[in-house]
């Protein structure tokens, strides 16, 4: 085991619970209402009218005017992978010259939209900016173990709540084994992501859980809880809270890369969550 059992527990807990409260956030952004229309059909020479059911997906405005990026479901994933090529790429720039303020300056901004999005969800949007900038400027500037974690339940949220409106199903699924084949290669190949979670866990500005005990730091990257939680999303517009299914699939990917995973060693955690994230797809379309 990688980590002793309490932190082992501690990190498979808060990331059920980010994949909980992301679902909530996508729920309250996207709703299905069921339409029904009327329409006239001629059998045996007559005509007949009859009840069609039909649903319609809503999708809620984000706060302040805030714009979603245009994209087609179907191609979503080429523009979403475009992205993160350049982030990280921008990233390994910004730690090879040692740019501290753009990086403080991203981080924030990146942690400012993403919780305000989020946390409209639950609050009045007055309250959700407060609240955003609150969390934003201790977390960069004033940050601890406790408000690091607890502003990571509700990060990923406001990234679903931009994203899932815009990808279907098919495209998730080209961007988890996309994303798990890149996690695979920068992690135990070129080891960039390495390098790259060293210097964010030094700097204590780390996009994802970061649990320090015994002189030893436990983490867990914000795209591993980030793309299984955009997965589950996709699927909630389809079939509801039937996604908890994939959740707490994606739940027990984790804890068994946790549990087999040996001290002192990197793992790509994606791979492993892939496998857990279509294992509860295909357990939804059964039932």
């Amino acid at each position: 085991m990688k980590h002793n059992f309490k932190i082992t527990a501690i990190l498979i807990t808060l990331f059920f619970l980010t994949q909980i409260i992301g679902l909530a956030v996508v729920n309250s952004y996207i709703t299905v209402e069921k339409i029904f229309k009327e329409e006239k059909i001629i059998q045996d020479g007559k005509e007949i009218t009859i009840i069609v059911e039909t649903e319609q997906e809503i999708v809620g405005e984000l706060p302040y005017g805030i714009e979603r990026p245009e994209m087609k479901e179907k191609t979503s994933y080429l523009q979403i992978i475009f992205a993160i090529v350049f982030a990280t790429v921008l990233a390994m720039v910004l730690l090879k010259f040692q740019a501290m303020r753009l990086w403080k300056l991203w981080f924030f901004l990146s942690v400012f939209f993403t919780l305000l999005i989020s946390f409209n969800a639950f609050v009045h949007q007055v309250i959700a900016l407060m609240l955003a900038l609150g969390f934003a400027a201790f977390k960069t500037f004033k940050n601890n173990v406790v408000i690091h974690n607890f502003s990571e339940l509700f990060i990923y949220g406001g990234l679903a709540a931009i994203f899932v409106p815009v990808v279907n199903i098919t495209a998730m699924i080209v961007i988890l084994f996309l994303i798990s084949i890149y996690d695979f290669i920068a992690v135990w190949k070129t080891k960039h992501m390495i390098r790259l979670a060293k210097f964010q866990a030094k700097i204590k500005l780390f996009a994802g859980l970061f649990i320090p005990y015994e002189k030893k730091v436990a983490i867990l990257g914000g795209g591993d809880m980030g793309f299984p939680l955009l997965f589950s999303g996709v699927l909630f517009k389809t079939f509801g809270w039937n996604a908890l299914i994939a959740v707490a699939m994606s739940t027990i990917a984790l804890a068994f890369l946790l549990l087999i995973s040996q001290r002192n060693k990197y793992y790509p955690a994606m791979p492993f969550l892939t496998v857990g994230c279509l294992i509860g797809f295909v357990i939804i379309k059964l039932i």
